[in-house]
Protein backbone atom coordinates (compact mmCIF):
# COMPACT_ATOMS: atom_id res chain seq x y z
CA UNK A 1 0.00 0.00 0.00
CA UNK A 2 1.40 3.58 -0.68
CA UNK A 3 1.33 6.04 1.86
CA UNK A 4 -0.25 8.51 -0.45
CA UNK A 5 -3.55 6.79 -0.61
CA UNK A 6 -4.03 7.82 2.86
CA UNK A 7 -4.50 11.40 2.60
CA UNK A 8 -7.01 14.34 2.45
CA UNK A 9 -7.65 17.82 2.40
CA UNK A 10 -7.79 19.90 5.70
CA UNK A 11 -8.28 23.78 5.44
CA UNK A 12 -5.79 24.89 8.13
CA UNK A 13 -8.32 27.02 9.50
CA UNK A 14 -10.39 24.04 11.01
CA UNK A 15 -7.35 23.08 12.82
CA UNK A 16 -8.65 23.93 16.73
CA UNK A 17 -6.60 26.20 18.17
CA UNK A 18 -8.37 26.61 21.72
CA UNK A 19 -10.17 23.99 23.42
CA UNK A 20 -14.26 24.52 23.95
CA UNK A 21 -15.13 25.69 27.14
CA UNK A 22 -17.46 22.69 27.64
CA UNK A 23 -15.27 19.29 27.66
CA UNK A 24 -18.41 17.56 26.32
CA UNK A 25 -19.84 19.97 24.10
CA UNK A 26 -17.88 18.48 21.07
CA UNK A 27 -19.37 17.48 17.89
CA UNK A 28 -19.44 13.35 16.99
CA UNK A 29 -19.70 11.87 13.67
CA UNK A 30 -20.27 8.30 14.69
CA UNK A 31 -19.39 5.51 11.52
CA UNK A 32 -21.08 2.69 11.01
CA UNK A 33 -19.27 0.25 9.58
CA UNK A 34 -21.43 -2.35 8.77
CA UNK A 35 -23.95 0.00 6.90
CA UNK A 36 -21.55 2.18 5.57
CA UNK A 37 -23.00 5.05 6.63
CA UNK A 38 -22.42 8.01 9.41
CA UNK A 39 -25.00 10.61 11.36
CA UNK A 40 -23.94 13.53 12.69
CA UNK A 41 -24.10 13.65 16.51
CA UNK A 42 -23.40 15.23 19.99
CA UNK A 43 -20.16 14.09 21.98
CA UNK A 44 -22.70 14.19 25.15
CA UNK A 45 -25.34 11.96 23.52
CA UNK A 46 -22.27 8.83 23.67
CA UNK A 47 -23.85 7.35 27.04
CA UNK A 48 -27.05 6.41 24.56
CA UNK A 49 -25.29 4.47 22.15
CA UNK A 50 -23.97 2.53 24.83
CA UNK A 51 -25.26 -0.30 27.45
CA UNK A 52 -25.37 -3.54 29.19
CA UNK A 53 -22.42 -5.85 28.25
CA UNK A 54 -19.98 -3.12 26.73
CA UNK A 55 -16.95 -2.30 28.49
CA UNK A 56 -15.62 1.71 28.27
CA UNK A 57 -11.72 1.40 27.73
CA UNK A 58 -10.37 4.48 28.80
CA UNK A 59 -5.48 5.33 28.94
CA UNK A 60 -5.19 6.76 32.15
CA UNK A 61 -1.84 8.09 31.16
CA UNK A 62 -1.10 11.52 32.55
CA UNK A 63 0.91 14.24 30.53
CA UNK A 64 3.75 15.82 31.92
CA UNK A 65 5.29 19.45 31.24
CA UNK A 66 7.73 17.77 28.84
CA UNK A 67 8.83 21.05 26.73
CA UNK A 68 11.85 22.38 28.44
CA UNK A 69 13.69 25.79 27.41
CA UNK A 70 17.24 26.13 28.12
CA UNK A 71 20.66 27.62 26.74
CA UNK A 72 23.99 25.68 25.78
CA UNK A 73 26.68 25.89 28.14
CA UNK A 74 30.58 25.44 27.90
CA UNK A 75 33.19 24.70 25.57
CA UNK A 76 33.47 22.69 23.22
CA UNK A 77 36.89 21.48 21.19
CA UNK A 78 36.90 21.26 17.33
CA UNK A 79 39.61 19.86 15.16
CA UNK A 80 40.22 22.41 12.51
CA UNK A 81 43.32 21.57 10.61
CA UNK A 82 45.01 19.14 8.16
CA UNK A 83 47.05 18.52 11.46
CA UNK A 84 44.50 18.19 13.83
CA UNK A 85 44.89 21.28 15.93
CA UNK A 86 42.13 21.91 18.69
CA UNK A 87 39.87 25.31 18.19
CA UNK A 88 37.59 25.56 21.60
CA UNK A 89 34.48 26.98 20.57
CA UNK A 90 32.46 28.83 23.38
CA UNK A 91 28.73 27.71 23.16
CA UNK A 92 25.21 29.87 23.69
CA UNK A 93 22.29 30.15 22.24
CA UNK A 94 18.75 28.93 23.10
CA UNK A 95 17.87 25.04 23.45
CA UNK A 96 14.66 23.06 23.03
CA UNK A 97 14.23 20.17 24.50
CA UNK A 98 11.56 17.89 24.03
CA UNK A 99 11.40 14.75 26.41
CA UNK A 100 9.81 11.45 24.84
CA UNK A 101 10.53 8.52 27.36
CA UNK A 102 13.08 7.66 30.42
CA UNK A 103 16.09 5.32 29.05
CA UNK A 104 17.47 4.64 32.52
CA UNK A 105 16.80 3.06 36.07
CA UNK A 106 16.67 5.64 37.97
CA UNK A 107 14.58 7.67 35.40
CA UNK A 108 17.26 10.52 35.37
CA UNK A 109 18.23 9.82 31.79
CA UNK A 110 15.97 10.66 28.98
CA UNK A 111 15.44 9.79 25.12
CA UNK A 112 14.92 13.53 23.80
CA UNK A 113 13.76 15.71 20.39
CA UNK A 114 16.44 18.69 20.56
CA UNK A 115 16.41 21.83 18.67
CA UNK A 116 18.80 23.23 17.58
CA UNK A 117 19.40 19.55 16.81
CA UNK A 118 22.31 19.34 14.28
CA UNK A 119 23.96 21.59 16.38
CA UNK A 120 23.84 19.49 19.53
CA UNK A 121 26.92 17.16 19.98
CA UNK A 122 27.62 14.24 22.12
CA UNK A 123 28.78 15.81 25.54
CA UNK A 124 27.37 19.37 25.64
CA UNK A 125 25.30 20.66 28.04
CA UNK A 126 22.26 22.45 28.81
CA UNK A 127 21.78 24.66 31.19
CA UNK A 128 17.64 25.02 32.26
CA UNK A 129 15.78 27.11 34.36
CA UNK A 130 16.25 26.96 38.19
CA UNK A 131 19.56 25.29 37.78
CA UNK A 132 18.57 22.37 36.68
CA UNK A 133 21.19 21.30 33.87
CA UNK A 134 21.65 18.32 31.22
CA UNK A 135 24.22 16.62 28.84
CA UNK A 136 23.76 15.09 25.49
CA UNK A 137 24.62 11.66 26.34
CA UNK A 138 24.20 10.02 22.94
CA UNK A 139 22.51 10.74 19.09
CA UNK A 140 19.73 7.94 17.69
CA UNK A 141 18.55 7.12 14.50
CA UNK A 142 15.81 9.66 13.34
CA UNK A 143 18.47 12.83 15.27
CA UNK A 144 16.58 12.03 18.80
CA UNK A 145 19.36 12.54 21.86
CA UNK A 146 19.80 10.72 25.48
CA UNK A 147 19.89 13.57 27.80
CA UNK A 148 21.32 12.98 31.20
CA UNK A 149 20.21 15.33 33.82
CA UNK A 150 22.06 16.27 36.98
CA UNK A 151 20.00 16.22 39.44
CA UNK A 152 19.34 14.69 43.16
CA UNK A 153 15.46 15.32 43.00
CA UNK A 154 13.26 13.38 40.95
CA UNK A 155 13.21 14.93 37.69
CA UNK A 156 9.27 14.82 37.28
CA UNK A 157 9.39 17.11 40.23
CA UNK A 158 11.66 19.78 38.15
CA UNK A 159 9.77 18.85 34.95
CA UNK A 160 6.58 20.03 36.66
CA UNK A 161 8.50 22.99 38.12
CA UNK A 162 10.05 24.49 34.98
CA UNK A 163 8.17 22.24 32.20
CA UNK A 164 6.03 23.70 29.89
CA UNK A 165 2.67 21.90 28.14
CA UNK A 166 3.65 19.77 25.25
CA UNK A 167 1.39 21.21 22.53
CA UNK A 168 1.36 19.59 19.22
CA UNK A 169 3.31 21.92 16.53
CA UNK A 170 -0.37 22.27 14.41
CA UNK A 171 -1.37 24.32 17.47
CA UNK A 172 -0.10 27.70 16.28
CA UNK A 173 0.49 29.36 19.78
CA UNK A 174 2.94 29.69 22.99
CA UNK A 175 1.13 26.91 25.71
CA UNK A 176 -0.72 28.73 28.40
CA UNK A 177 -1.87 27.77 32.31
CA UNK A 178 -5.38 26.68 31.15
CA UNK A 179 -3.47 23.75 28.88
CA UNK A 180 -2.36 22.37 31.89
CA UNK A 181 -5.13 21.05 33.11
CA UNK A 182 -7.59 21.21 29.22
CA UNK A 183 -4.75 19.20 28.03
CA UNK A 184 -5.19 16.49 30.27
CA UNK A 185 -7.95 13.95 30.84
CA UNK A 186 -10.53 13.95 33.98
CA UNK A 187 -9.27 10.73 34.24
CA UNK A 188 -5.56 10.69 33.84
CA UNK A 189 -3.59 9.28 36.97
CA UNK A 190 -0.44 7.05 35.69
CA UNK A 191 2.72 10.20 34.80
CA UNK A 192 4.40 9.44 32.06
CA UNK A 193 2.96 10.64 28.73
CA UNK A 194 4.40 13.82 25.99
CA UNK A 195 0.94 14.38 24.22
CA UNK A 196 -2.43 13.48 25.65
CA UNK A 197 -4.35 10.63 24.32
CA UNK A 198 -6.93 12.99 23.06
CA UNK A 199 -9.86 11.04 22.57
CA UNK A 200 -10.65 10.80 26.12
CA UNK A 201 -10.44 14.77 26.53
CA UNK A 202 -14.16 15.11 25.80
CA UNK A 203 -14.89 13.43 28.90
CA UNK A 204 -16.47 15.04 31.78
CA UNK A 205 -17.12 13.18 35.54
CA UNK A 206 -20.73 13.20 34.47
CA UNK A 207 -20.55 12.03 30.83
CA UNK A 208 -18.39 9.08 33.04
CA UNK A 209 -21.03 8.49 35.39
CA UNK A 210 -24.38 8.27 32.19
CA UNK A 211 -22.02 5.89 30.68
CA UNK A 212 -22.32 3.59 33.84
CA UNK A 213 -26.30 4.26 34.25
CA UNK A 214 -26.79 3.04 30.58
CA UNK A 215 -25.35 -0.11 31.60
CA UNK A 216 -21.52 0.28 30.57
CA UNK A 217 -18.60 -0.63 32.42
CA UNK A 218 -15.51 1.51 32.32
CA UNK A 219 -12.09 0.61 32.73
CA UNK A 220 -8.49 2.14 32.60
CA UNK A 221 -5.30 0.90 30.60
CA UNK A 222 -2.41 2.76 30.28
CA UNK A 223 0.13 3.60 27.53
CA UNK A 224 2.25 6.16 27.68
CA UNK A 225 2.35 8.35 24.66
CA UNK A 226 5.80 9.06 23.14
CA UNK A 227 7.41 9.03 19.86
CA UNK A 228 5.45 5.63 18.25
CA UNK A 229 2.06 7.81 18.59
CA UNK A 230 2.55 10.93 16.41
CA UNK A 231 6.05 10.05 14.74
CA UNK A 232 6.02 10.37 11.09
CA UNK A 233 6.09 7.65 8.84
CA UNK A 234 9.66 7.62 6.80
CA UNK A 235 8.83 5.21 3.59
CA UNK A 236 6.30 5.54 0.56
CA UNK A 237 5.24 2.18 1.12
CA UNK A 238 2.96 1.53 4.18
CA UNK A 239 4.67 -2.17 4.90
CA UNK A 240 7.53 -0.82 5.45
CA UNK A 241 6.54 1.49 8.21
CA UNK A 242 7.87 1.13 11.94
CA UNK A 243 7.04 2.38 15.50
CA UNK A 244 9.08 3.24 18.62
CA UNK A 245 8.14 1.28 21.70
CA UNK A 246 5.62 2.57 24.28
CA UNK A 247 5.21 0.94 27.54
CA UNK A 248 1.83 0.34 28.78
CA UNK A 249 -0.07 -1.99 31.18
CA UNK A 250 -3.23 -3.60 32.07
CA UNK A 251 -4.47 -4.34 35.61
CA UNK A 252 -6.28 -7.37 36.90
CA UNK A 253 -9.42 -5.86 36.98
CA UNK A 254 -9.26 -3.85 33.88
CA UNK A 255 -8.47 -7.11 31.96
CA UNK A 256 -11.19 -8.79 33.13
CA UNK A 257 -14.14 -6.57 32.63
CA UNK A 258 -12.42 -6.44 29.31
CA UNK A 259 -12.79 -10.69 29.05
CA UNK A 260 -15.91 -10.45 29.92
CA UNK A 261 -17.95 -7.21 27.55
CA UNK A 262 -19.77 -8.28 24.71
CA UNK A 263 -18.47 -5.25 23.19
CA UNK A 264 -15.27 -3.24 23.95
CA UNK A 265 -15.46 0.18 23.26
CA UNK A 266 -12.04 1.68 23.05
CA UNK A 267 -11.23 5.73 23.59
CA UNK A 268 -8.26 6.47 21.45
CA UNK A 269 -5.91 4.85 19.33
CA UNK A 270 -3.45 4.21 22.42
CA UNK A 271 -6.52 2.51 23.88
CA UNK A 272 -6.93 0.26 20.78
CA UNK A 273 -2.87 -0.43 20.51
CA UNK A 274 -2.42 -1.03 24.31
CA UNK A 275 -5.78 -3.91 23.63
CA UNK A 276 -4.33 -5.62 20.66
CA UNK A 277 -1.11 -5.66 21.91
CA UNK A 278 -2.04 -7.85 24.86
CA UNK A 279 -4.53 -9.71 22.90
CA UNK A 280 -2.09 -11.16 20.22
CA UNK A 281 -1.55 -14.31 21.98
CA UNK A 282 -5.51 -14.89 22.72
CA UNK A 283 -7.61 -12.91 25.31
CA UNK A 284 -6.94 -9.71 26.59
CA UNK A 285 -4.60 -10.57 29.85
CA UNK A 286 -3.09 -8.50 32.83
CA UNK A 287 0.78 -7.50 32.54
CA UNK A 288 2.98 -5.17 31.06
CA UNK A 289 5.64 -4.43 28.56
CA UNK A 290 6.17 -2.58 25.72
CA UNK A 291 4.55 -2.41 22.11
CA UNK A 292 5.74 -1.00 18.70
CA UNK A 293 2.43 -2.78 17.10
CA UNK A 294 1.71 -1.11 13.79
CA UNK A 295 -1.97 -1.34 12.25
CA UNK A 296 -2.70 -0.35 9.09
CA UNK A 297 -5.34 -1.46 6.59
CA UNK A 298 -5.29 -5.51 6.72
CA UNK A 299 -4.73 -5.80 10.19
CA UNK A 300 -6.99 -8.43 12.45
CA UNK A 301 -8.77 -6.73 15.32
CA UNK A 302 -8.98 -9.39 18.31
CA UNK A 303 -10.31 -7.33 21.02
CA UNK A 304 -11.84 -4.12 19.85
CA UNK A 305 -15.16 -4.07 18.90
CA UNK A 306 -16.06 -0.11 18.70
CA UNK A 307 -13.60 2.94 18.97
CA UNK A 308 -14.19 6.39 19.64
CA UNK A 309 -11.69 8.75 18.19
CA UNK A 310 -10.79 12.26 17.50
CA UNK A 311 -9.37 13.01 13.64
CA UNK A 312 -5.98 12.70 12.58
CA UNK A 313 -3.69 14.17 10.30
CA UNK A 314 -2.94 12.57 6.83
CA UNK A 315 -0.39 10.29 6.26
CA UNK A 316 0.17 9.22 9.85
CA UNK A 317 0.16 6.29 11.62
CA UNK A 318 -3.25 7.33 13.40
CA UNK A 319 -5.44 7.79 10.12
CA UNK A 320 -4.15 4.50 9.29
CA UNK A 321 -4.99 2.70 12.11
CA UNK A 322 -8.54 4.26 11.91
CA UNK A 323 -8.58 3.05 8.07
CA UNK A 324 -7.84 -0.45 9.20
CA UNK A 325 -10.91 -0.09 11.54
CA UNK A 326 -13.40 1.68 9.01
CA UNK A 327 -12.53 0.66 5.71
CA UNK A 328 -10.07 3.02 4.03
CA UNK A 329 -12.89 4.21 1.79
CA UNK A 330 -15.41 4.78 4.50
CA UNK A 331 -13.04 6.68 6.37
CA UNK A 332 -11.69 8.99 4.56
CA UNK A 333 -15.11 9.57 2.95
CA UNK A 334 -16.37 10.05 6.62
CA UNK A 335 -13.42 12.82 6.78
CA UNK A 336 -14.38 14.46 3.86
CA UNK A 337 -17.88 15.00 5.59
CA UNK A 338 -16.51 16.31 8.59
CA UNK A 339 -14.56 18.98 6.50
CA UNK A 340 -17.51 19.47 4.46
CA UNK A 341 -19.82 20.67 8.03
CA UNK A 342 -16.76 22.14 9.34
CA UNK A 343 -16.02 19.87 11.84
CA UNK A 344 -12.68 21.25 14.34
CA UNK A 345 -9.79 19.27 13.84
CA UNK A 346 -6.60 16.93 15.90
CA UNK A 347 -5.98 17.40 19.75
CA UNK A 348 -8.50 19.82 20.91
CA UNK A 349 -11.06 19.56 18.11
CA UNK A 350 -14.34 17.01 17.79
CA UNK A 351 -14.55 13.06 17.82
CA UNK A 352 -15.45 10.33 15.53
CA UNK A 353 -17.37 7.09 17.21
CA UNK A 354 -16.78 4.10 14.16
CA UNK A 355 -19.30 1.44 15.12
Amino acid sequence: MELADFDYELPEELIAQQPLADRAASRMLVVHRDEGRWEDRRFCELPELLGPGDCLVLNDSRVFPARLFGHRAGVHSLAVGKNNPKRREHLSGRVEVFLLRPVSADGKEWEALVRPGRKMRTGERIHFEGGLEGEIASRGEYGERRIRFATADDPFEEFERIGHVPLPPYIKRADAPADRERYQTVFAREKGSVAAPTAGLHFTQQVLDRCRAWGAEVACVTLHVGLGTFQPLHTAQVEEGRLHAERYSIGDEAAARVRAARRVVAVGTTSVRTLESAARAGAVEAGQGETDLFIYPGFRFRAVGAMLTNFHLPRTSLLLLVCAFAGRELALEAYRHAVKERYRFYSYGDCMLIV
